[in-house]
């Protein structure tokens, strides 16, 4: 398959799947729906429209991958996307995704700028959180039903929330979870019908654990209530995520082909990172693969080895490209 559609929700280990996306499009020479204008998102927070997308009124339905963040529109989307396209998303647990999102978006959430830590926020929550601000505290509840597309402060109504998770059902042909990343990337490629190097990743966009706020156990329920939204959205979808599994690959052959794709991992990081794994900002010796800094994050990146041969060392760069540089990379090759 390779008119594909990727929902990049944020928070989820999103950029990880971007930077697979971005890797398979450039082997197989396809056409990505890039952000018009070299912006980084393809509008948001504003609900997505066709012309967002760069030369979209000169290339029409003929792009293959749509990847960049936007706020979900299936009828504008369907405006770029061919009608056989294959979309997907993934989800995240919303109690470390409101933590990881409070250390991210600390500077720019007026939500969040004004308490001193994630658990002052969440003990009462409406003290700083004001739906004036909309547009500025989308990060600071429900982001993820945001994304979707749908109001993220709407009221916890059950016919709502089933009427949403049926309309999400029809739009998408596979949620994954971010909790079980690899388990998720054979999954995909199997819905794909990829070939396992296709989906071979370097974590991306990740932060150091000092930067890690430790949720008491009172903020973990209060999460449950305060993004009730994104909370039964996440239920629902980790239910059939285990049952998709069951159905087509079974518990057994995944186990062996995750333990594979792991494998097959761990030999690439071998041979091409001087250092195990990923180091903090302070010690990426290229700065052109220095991911963007956010907030009270310190946001992960790599060191590739020194003596890698020409066709080695591009596959390595492309594994560790940072989202907003691979973006911008892409554009001088699409659009020169």
């Amino acid at each position: 398959r390779t008119n594909v559609m990727f929902l990049k929700t944020h928070k989820t280990a999103s950029s990880t799947v971007l930077n697979i996306m971005f890797r398979f499009a450039e082997r197989y020479n396809l056409t990505i729906a890039l952000p018009a204008d070299q912006l980084l998102h393809l509008g948001y927070p504003r609900t997505f429209l066709a012309d967002f997308v760069e030369e979209f009124q000169a290339i029409g339905q003929n792009y293959n991958i749509m990847c960049n963040h936007l706020r979900f529109n299936p009828s504008e989307v369907q405006k770029v996307m061919a009608a056989n396209t294959f979309y997907f998303s993934i989800l995240r647990n919303p109690i470390p995704l409101l933590e990881s999102s409070y250390v991210y978006y600390k500077d720019s959430v007026p939500a969040f700028r004004f308490s001193k830590d994630v658990n002052e926020y969440l003990a009462s929550p409406r003290r700083y959180y004001h739906p004036a601000d909309q547009h500025y505290n989308i990060y600071a509840r429900n982001i993820m039903w945001y994304d979707f597309g749908y109001d993220n402060n709407a009221e916890d109504d059950e016919r709502y929330i089933q009427g949403v998770l049926e309309e999400i059902e029809q739009n998408f042909h596979l949620i994954l979870i971010a909790e079980y990343f690899d388990e998720s990337m054979v999954l995909l490629k199997h819905a794909l019908c990829w070939e396992l190097d296709d989906v071979i990743y370097f974590k991306l966009n990740s932060r150091s654990q000092d930067t890690v706020q430790t949720l008491t156990p009172e903020s973990e329920e209060r999460i449950k209530s305060w993004c009730s939204l994104d909370w039964k959205l996440y239920l629902h979808f980790n239910q059939s995520f285990w049952r998709r599994i069951e159905d087509t690959i079974g518990l057994e052959e995944l186990e062996k082909e995750v333990n594979h794709l792991r494998r097959r991992q761990r030999g690439l990081m071998q041979t091409c990172l001087s250092d195990q794994g990923a180091v903090g900002r302070d010690h990426i010796e290229n700065k052109g693969l220095l991911p963007f800094q956010s907030g009270a994050a310190n946001i992960l990146g790599y060191n590739l080895k020194q003596d890698l041969d020409n066709r080695t060392l591009r596959t390595c760069q492309k594994m560790v490209m940072p989202e907003l540089q691979y973006t911008s990379y892409l554009y001088t090759v699409q659009h020169p």
